[in-house]
Order: structure tokens, then sequence, then C-alpha cells
């Protein structure tokens, strides 16, 4: 089983919606059975609540269920049982980097990284802004999430049919 786990700051914008977008990715090229989907935030702010209503609600209108998310904190034990973690900015990235075990904060890498030529190196936090923020959110993170299913099927050899 491969394992993805998504990261942001509180785990109820950004890596959530990424959770929901890749897993629907997955289920899509009928690789639920090789590829496991999670998120997780550096900080505890909101553990165990549920996603951002905005984040729901753009989620919604883009055919992805936010409903079930609950928030939680990126634990240690993270670092060894995911293949990938993917974080959304860079802030993110240098916290996942400086908390991984020896030998392992190479695993952690910006989700834009996986986009060929991105415009932009991070998924913006849309928290403090308006409902653009949370467009942008999802168009970016369809984008990377396509690039990076496409790497790990070139890395694990894994062939898919694409349901539509």
């Amino acid at each position: 089983m491969i394992k993805v786990l998504f990261v942001c700051m509180g785990n109820i914008c950004r890596s959530p919606t990424a959770c929901a977008i890749f897993k629907e990715l997955v289920h899509r090229a009928h690789l639920d059975r090789e590829i496991e989907v999670d998120s997780a935030g550096t900080e505890a702010y909101h553990v165990g609540e549920p996603a951002d209503a905005r984040a729901i609600r753009f989620a919604a209108a883009h055919g992805y269920d936010l409903r079930a998310h609950r928030a939680r904190q990126v634990r240690l034990e993270d670092f060894k049982n995911f293949d990938y973690i993917v974080v959304m900015d860079k802030n993110n990235l240098r916290r996942m980097q400086a908390m991984a075990p020896q030998g392992l904060a190479g695993k952690v890498k910006l989700l834009m990284h996986y986009v060929s030529e991105p415009d932009t190196t991070e998924v913006a936090d849309p928290y403090y802004g308006g409902d653009e923020g949370f467009e942008r959110v999802i168009i970016q993170i369809e984008e990377a999430s396509k690039a990076l299913l496409m790497r790990i099927k070139e890395t694990y050899g894994l062939n898919s049919a694409e349901k539509h």
C-alpha cells in the first residue's frame, strides 16, 4: 500500500481539500487498493473539528466531499508510515522538515513540486481571505494532484483504467 499524507497548518482548509481531491483521482483510476490518503496539520488549533465551511462548500461545488473530515495533528509516526508527505507551503515544509526523525526529512515535498512548470511554488492559505482563495486552492490542488498521481503510477508501475 502506497500512503500519501497531505499537510497544511490547521488541517481544515488546504490539506483536507487535497486529501478529498486526491482520493477521488485515486478512485477514478481504480487504485483504491494500492493508494491510501490522509491529511494532517502542523498545529493543533483545530484538532477534532470539521473542515472549514467555505472549504466544504467550494469542494462540494467541484464534486468533492469534505463533510466527514475531522482535523488531526501530524504525529511522529507519520514520517515512517507515509511514503509521500506533501505540504502546501514553505512554512509548513520547514516545520515538517524540522520535526522529521533523522533521515526522513527528504520525504517532505511541496505539493506544487509535482507540477512540471508551476505558476507558484505554494498553495496559499485561503483562511483569512475571500471566496476567490478557496476557488484558487481547488484549481491548484487539482492540477498538482494529477501530476502527483502520475508520478506515483510511474514510480510504482501502476496501471489504471480511468472511470468517467
